[in-house]
């Protein structure tokens, strides 16, 4: 009789196939990140953000014995409360680890995914089909109203980013999330959010050997795009 086969590293819920583009294409950026390779499964919640919230110990319990970690991320709107989002955040990871998770993390991401498109790098105009350069397409923003200076991101950012696209002629895909998490600076990134995916990966899956973890911890890293 063969024997069983080891947990995979980690299963990541998720709301829609946008956020799983997201994170899929961090995970597969492991020096970037710090951590050693690790193997994951994304699944999707087919009741969306409030899905995930609401009945992610039910939707993981069964699969528990296959994975070492579970991670839940999902939107603050449209999860079905107005509670703080760190507040939800702990509600999730109670219930998970009184469902018998040993290692667990919620990320609602405040409001919404497309917080984290607006950060500090070239690779995002890029992505959204701009014909021109960061500054120009925030300009463009402010005119309508949509990112007022001293922000550093639009108030916002799903209105933003779809008002963006519009006017580069260029439908919202899952794809440009993908684009995104394969080439933006995972360092730069300042969203709550995506720090704590972040560092909670790190945390879990560190590896103390790669160049960029040692840097980053200093603050001096080398930029990863």
């Amino acid at each position: 009789m063969s024997s069983p086969s080891p947990p995979k590293d980690l299963v990541i819920l998720v709301p829609d196939t946008q956020v799983a583009a997201a994170v899929e294409g961090i995970c597969r950026r492991p020096e970037a990140l710090g951590i050693r390779r690790i193997a994951i499964e994304v699944p999707i919640h087919w009741w969306r953000d409030s899905g995930c919230f609401r009945h992610a110990p039910e939707f993981l319990g069964r699969t528990q014995a296959h994975y070492s970690a579970a991670m839940v991320v999902f939107d603050h709107h449209g999860c079905g409360s107005e509670t703080e989002a760190k507040e939800l955040e702990r509600d999730l990871e109670a219930r998970l680890v009184a469902s018998g998770w040993l290692r667990v993390a919620a990320v609602c991401i405040d409001p919404e995914l497309e917080a984290w498109v607006w950060g500090n790098s070239p690779h995002v105009t890029s992505a959204l089909g701009w014909k021109g350069d960061l500054t120009s397409l925030r300009a463009w923003l402010r005119e309508r109203g949509l990112w007022p200076d001293g922000m550093a991101k639009p108030p916002d950012p799903r209105t933003a980013f779809e008002r963006a696209l519009r006017q580069a002629g260029k439908p919202r895909s899952s794809a440009i999330f993908a684009d995104l998490a394969s080439t933006v600076s995972l360092r730069r990134c300042s969203d709550r959010s995506f720090v704590k995916l972040r560092e909670t990966l790190r945390a879990w899956f560190g590896d103390p050997e790669t160049p960029a973890a040692c840097h980053e911890a200093t603050g001096d890293a080398p930029d990863d795009g």
